[in-house]
Parts: structure tokens; C-alpha cells; sequence
């Protein structure tokens, strides 16, 4: 069975930061995407960032532009695990955080997205 569990999140003031986990188990996600988004009270579902395998050990970062230069996404495919590393956090970052699985071949975004966590809240003061 395939199960995404984060951690990490918390409450924080603006401008401070945060690191968010994701360890996934079940199966080898080395080709999969890793992603995160987030979903505020009242909004819909949204992009954050992904990594994905583009060949040899190269992976590559993608962002959504309101979190460009501020947060940074990783991933340990030995600890089959994925950081999302959050600094400079404004309040409209506040949101619970998901961890998303999707297979590289087939990466399309929210859509395409095969296994999700169980969300982790983080909410930045002002």
C-alpha cells in the first residue's frame, strides 16, 4: 500500500521559516514526480513545486511564481523522501501543505497526480 506522510508544519511568523517532509513508502518514486501543493480555506487546490527525473542524475525544480527565490524543493530518493525547505514565509503562505506523487511519463500537474499525503497545516502570523 502506498502511503505519502508529511511533517513539519507548524506556525511561524512572517519572515520566518519552515521545512516541510514527505517520506513515501510502498513502492521506489525515484522516476516519479515529488511534489507539493496547498490549499487555503476557501481556495482551491494549488500548485507549489515539483521535482522530477530528466535523465542520468540530473532532476529538475519547478516553482509556482509566488513562491519563486523563497522556497526550495528537494528530494532523497535513498530515504525515498522530499523536502520542501520554506523561507521568507508571508501570511498568504498559509495553507495546509500536500505531498503529491505522479508518474514522470504522465506529469500534467494536479491532474495527473496519483497519491497524495494527508496534508500538513502551516500557518504564518503577521
Amino acid at each position: 500500500q502506498v502511503q505519502l506522510v508529511e511533517s513539519g508544519g507548524g506556525l511561524v511568523q512572517a519572515g520566518g521559516s519552515l521545512r516541510l517532509s514527505c517520506t513515501a513508502s510502498g513502492r521506489t518514486f525515484s522516476s516519479y514526480v515529488m511534489g507539493w501543493f496547498r490549499q487555503a480555506p476557501g481556495k482551491e487546490r494549488e500548485f507549489v513545486a515539483a521535482i522530477r527525473w530528466i535523465g542520468g542524475n540530473t532532476y529538475r525544480a519547478d516553482y509556482a511564481d509566488s513562491v519563486k527565490g523563497r522556497f526550495t524543493i528537494s528530494r532523497d530518493n535513498g530515504k525515498n523522501t522530499v523536502y520542501l525547505q520554506m523561507n521568507s514565509l508571508k501570511p498568504e503562505d498559509t495553507a495546509v501543505y500536500y505531498c503529491a506523487a505522479a508518474d514522470g511519463r504522465r506529469w500534467q500537474g494536479i491532474s495527473s497526480v496519483e497519491y497524495w499525503g494527508q496534508g500538513t497545516q502551516v500557518t504564518v502570523s503577521s
